[in-house]
């Protein structure tokens, strides 16, 4: 006997509309734009002959029927994902994690990592999204955010998984050049900053007991990878987040002239939309994250490598 099946395209919209209870977050979710959720909405209605949804204003609400057959057919997507999973196809291949993360962060820690995700995770697409916007001024809805923190937020839920502290570095060549033992040698050097962070250099030097003093001169960047890249190319010292230069200080690129303080810092969080946080992908995701913070702690949390040899 044939099956009387509808649009099954139609029915993913309708199903994910219907649960998240908007329009915009199913096309998020979907990856699709807010009008074609509303397309396959409507051609299920027109399958159906019957309304899905009350329109109110900006809000869309399930009608009673709606509601009913919702509840039926909800479960059964969760049965399909999970018999695919049972039969060796990952249930979450083709599908895009949507994820947004401040700039620095992005080029230099998690960038360098993405390969290795996607050789575990093959069936995965990360799309990554930068913006320095504080997650409430997001104007988009993402699978993960990744800010400082730990600070909380009314619908996302929040894990640390990477900690900070910031130290000064510099490359090996300039440091060859131009020796700084102790942090009154900064005398004789550029710092460099960066304009959103201006109190890196303030901070650090008050820790180290010279709060007052004037380096031979100052360079400033508005972005703070800008700021990391010109020490690199060795224009100067800059404040370095010890997370984020890890790699660097690992291949030589750079290094620590002095053994401390360390300056603490925020750590780094990822926040995931309440509606988002029984995803297995989110959750694969973000749990991959803690394993990569926990490897680079490992990585960092030893002594730090010793000033190159001024011989």
């Amino acid at each position: 006997m044939k099956r009387t099946l509808p649009p099954l395209n139609a029915l993913r919209a309708f199903e994910a509309a219907g649960r998240l209870g908007s329009f915009k977050e199913a096309a998020a979710e979907l990856h699709v734009t807010h009008g074609a959720v509303s397309q396959h909405v409507r051609a299920l209605e027109e399958w159906l002959d019957a309304p899905l949804f009350e329109r109110r204003n900006r809000r869309v609400v399930l009608t009673p029927a709606a509601r009913a057959y919702l509840d039926e057919i909800g479960p059964l997507f969760e049965q399909l994902a999970q018999a695919t999973s049972r039969y060796g196809i990952p249930a979450t291949i083709s599908r895009t994690l949507s994820v947004n993360a401040v700039a620095t962060f992005t080029l230099r820690w998690l960038v360098p990592r993405l390969a290795k995700f996607h050789r575990e995770h093959p069936g995965v697409e990360v799309k990554v999204d930068t913006s320095n916007e504080p997650l409430e001024s997001l104007k988009e809805t993402y699978d993960v955010i990744i800010r400082g923190g730990p600070d909380t937020f009314y619908g996302y839920s929040m894990r640390v998984f990477l900690s900070e502290e910031r130290v000064p570095v510099c490359s090996p060549a300039m440091l060859k050049r131009l020796p700084a033992r102790v942090p009154d040698d900064l005398r004789t050097h550029t710092l460099l900053h960066t304009s959103s962070l201006p109190r890196l250099w303030p901070d650090w030097l008050a820790r180290a007991n010279v709060p007052t003093l004037s380096p031979a001169a100052t360079l400033t960047f508005d972005h703070f990878y800008l700021t990391l890249q010109a020490a690199v190319d060795g224009v100067g010292i800059a404040m370095g987040p010890i997370a984020l230069v890890a790699d660097d200080l690992a291949a030589g690129r750079l290094v620590l002239p002095f053994d401390g303080p360390r300056l603490p810092s925020r750590s780094y969080c990822s926040y995931v939309p309440q509606e988002k946080a029984a995803d297995d992908l989110v959750k694969l995701f973000c749990a991959w994250l803690e394993r990569e913070g926990q490897r680079a702690q490992t990585r960092s949390s030893g002594k730090p490598p010793a000033n190159v040899s001024l011989k």
